[in-house]
């Protein structure tokens, strides 16, 4: 009837916040995605991929083999699908582009008490398997165990005796959501590829900017919540080129984007701005997140040197950082030159100041 999730009573309130916790970052998941295809649209890219059209891969990690073949052949009589029997090591092997399961089963105690929860860590942590549906079968009845699953990234749990019918009507829930967000993706990486990627650092160019955050100024100011603006300048970036060269000032930029991307949530927009300049915008975002984040991107910037291709050079470099946050403005006075405006004034403060820090405009509200 178009439920995401259910639960069975009794069930206590660590549980239940932990599941709206994983509803609302999928939801936000799928709805960032959705503006950035909007934004595509509007920009006149709209050569969309189909969706997947063969049976989804299954992989079943079970206790043991006996098991896991036991599940097989229960959820082969509900389901639709390739599935494969395997274990730990075979779950974390190097899979090839598009050969990565659809979805895991993991048993949730493997070869030691919760262990298969450190599996599904892993499973997340990895860019082959890190969207891909994950559902814990709990024969134990853990009663932590739920919140505990859901938080690190599990899909859903199924607790008690194995149950195909149950776990079959998931994963087939599960995997068309999955579909649909894959879709989306291939769908913005179509569209957005042809005409707003930096081709240097990959990341999204100043084109982008104005129709993206025309949508997050409008979401805020229909639902009141904050958001943030970041401009981030390398310092001194003149210098690494008058003394290294262009060549290596570019994987300087290269690799601050990395590190960049690396450290943000998928929801968060990363755009090259112009030369040694980047623009983040962050999405029902407040101050004390805002400031957490900017002071992170600081730190893994300057707290390592940039090593080039050529033996020898190591590139030290810091970045200053300009943040305005605000909430929605519902007569709509927020515009995206007035933000630049404000987050470039507090980087010129971070400048002046002795560079490697961070400012905030006067507008963001602690």
């Amino acid at each position: 009837a178009g439920a995401d999730d259910y639960l069975a009573k009794p069930f206590d309130e660590v549980t239940l916040l932990a599941m709206v916790r994983h509803l609302l970052r999928t939801h936000v998941t799928q709805e960032e995605l959705t503006r950035r295809l909007d934004a595509a649209e509007e920009l006149g890219l709209t050569d969309l991929p189909p969706g997947r059209e063969k049976p989804p891969r299954i992989a079943l990690i079970a206790p043991d083999l006996a098991t896991g073949l036991a599940w097989r052949v229960d959820l082969l009589h509900q389901i639709e699908a390739r599935m494969l029997v395997i274990d730990r090591g075979g779950a974390l092997d190097r899979w090839a582009p598009g050969d990565a399961p659809d979805a895991f089963v993991i048993g949730a105690n493997l070869s030691h008490e919760r262990d298969g929860l450190m599996l599904l860590s892993e499973l997340r942590s990895r860019l082959a398997t890190r969207n891909a549906v994950i559902v814990v079968q709990d024969s134990a009845n853990d009663p932590g165990l739920v919140p505990s699953a859901l938080d690190i990234g599990a899909d859903a749990v199924t607790q008690g005796s194995f149950d195909a019918e149950e776990l079959a009507i998931r994963l087939d829930h599960l995997i068309a959501r999955k579909v649909e967000i894959d879709a989306l993706r291939a769908q913005v990486d179509a569209g957005l590829n042809l005409a707003v990627l930096d081709p240097l650092t990959g990341l999204y160019n100043r084109r982008y900017t104005e129709t993206y955050m025309r949508r997050v100024i409008a979401q805020a100011n229909a639902t009141g919540q904050p958001f943030a603006l970041m401009l981030l300048d390398l310092d001194r970036f003149k210098s690494v080129n008058d003394r290294f060269g262009h060549n290596v000032g570019d994987e300087v930029l290269i690799e601050t984007a990395r590190r960049l991307h690396a450290n943000m949530r998928e929801v968060d927009l990363l755009v090259r701005h112009g030369g040694e300049e980047f623009l983040i915008a962050m999405p029902a975002t407040d101050f004390d997140a805002a400031s957490r984040a900017a002071e992170r991107l600081r730190r893994v910037i300057g707290e390592r040197p940039i090593r080039a291709a050529a033996p020898g050079i190591e590139v030290p470099i810091t970045v200053s950082i300009g943040v305005t946050v605000c909430t929605g403005a519902p007569d709509g006075t927020h515009t995206l030159q007035g933000l630049i405006a404000a987050a470039d004034r507090a980087l010129y403060t971070s400048k002046n100041d002795g560079r490697n820090q961070v400012t905030f405009a006067d507008n963001a509200a602690a």
